[in-house]
């Protein structure tokens, strides 16, 4: 029934200009041709993932107005190139194409910094907000560049990810929670999406690849905030919601075997067991990955094998 959905799914979406995993055409291709090598049908998984490489000239183009962000823009998209590597072998995207998109999202984010005068040296606009975090904003889009460290040259590692990651540091509210936004200094959001459970995966990952242990402050201080405030009425899902905020400690567990993390995981799933119960609001998609219950079983799921956990469409 899955193989049927996403194949439907596959051809009958009609918009271009929706090339990201989560949002577009690139989640169902790429899914689909998953499922059906794993079922040796090459054919019809060599067919959907070229028609997921052609989409890369629009990506591509300067001129496209596709944003840079994750959720629907080009780190969306690089994540679709880099699950088929992850789950197809021998890898059927070349390197040059991850280099090619790479290099896009970083010669983006050297552009508009530099002409609006940005003190990072990367820097993204969506809807004419600077937001920093993992859905819209330069966290989400350097964890994406970061997971594909190996097609980045050297020079863009150390001249431009590194910094807007000390960049990023430099924002941190004392509470160690993050603003949504470059000029907004509310302190409020805690969600995967905005503030600082976003965050703590992407030092996590930067301490896990340049051994800076002020990386691993900085998540640790994300994982406090998020224990005294990420149990929130405004639902359960992973974007906003106590699952999403659950996945920081899981994060934290991963990187420190530190149990206190495996603890504060098991609240927040233990939470989640009183589904409907502790929220104010009803999702708009309320049986959705992101929005919804879906999001909640995977991270229930998750919890039954933590050194195999990944926050879906996010983590390799």
């Amino acid at each position: 029934m899955a193989a049927e959905i996403l194949q439907r799914c596959a051809t009958e979406f009609k918009s271009r200009r929706e090339v990201t995993f989560l949002t577009g055409i690139v989640g169902p291709l790429a899914l689909t041709a998953v499922m059906l090598h794993s079922q040796q049908k090459r054919e019809q998984a060599e067919q959907l993932i070229l028609k997921l490489k052609s989409l890369s000239t629009y990506v591509l183009d300067k001129r496209s107005g596709v944003p840079d962000e994750l959720l629907y823009g080009r780190a969306g998209y690089l994540f679709g190139l880099l699950y088929l590597n992850s789950n197809i072998l021998p890898a059927p995207i070349e390197a040059d194409l991850i280099k090619q998109v790479v290099s896009c999202i970083i010669n983006s984010g050297i552009s508009y910094a530099t002409s609006n005068r940005s003190q990072s040296p990367l820097m993204y606009s969506w809807h004419d907000t600077e937001y920093i975090g993992a859905a819209h904003g330069l966290a989400g889009i350097l964890y994406l560049l970061l997971q594909a460290r190996q097609y980045l040259t050297q020079v863009q590692i150390d001249d431009y990810i590194k910094p807007s990651l000390y960049y990023l540091q430099k924002l941190q509210f004392s509470s160690g929670n993050f603003p949504s936004s470059i000029g907004n200094f509310s302190d409020k959001l805690v969600h995967w999406c905005h503030g600082a459970p976003g965050m703590c995966a992407l030092f996590c990952l930067a301490y896990k690849v340049f051994e800076d242990n002020t990386f691993l402050e900085t998540a640790i201080q994300c994982g406090e905030v998020t224990w005294e405030r990420g149990l929130l009425k405004k639902g359960y899902s992973i974007c906003h919601g106590v699952a999403g905020n659950g996945y920081t400690f899981i994060h934290l567990f991963q990187h420190t075997k530190n149990i206190k993390y495996l603890y504060r995981a098991c609240k927040f799933a233990e939470w989640c067991f009183d589904y409907g119960l502790h929220q104010n609001r009803s999702p708009d998609r309320p049986f959705s990955l992101f929005e919804g219950l879906a999001g909640v079983i995977y991270f229930l799921l998750d919890m039954q094998q933590l050194h195999l956990a990944k926050f879906p469409m996010y983590d390799i």
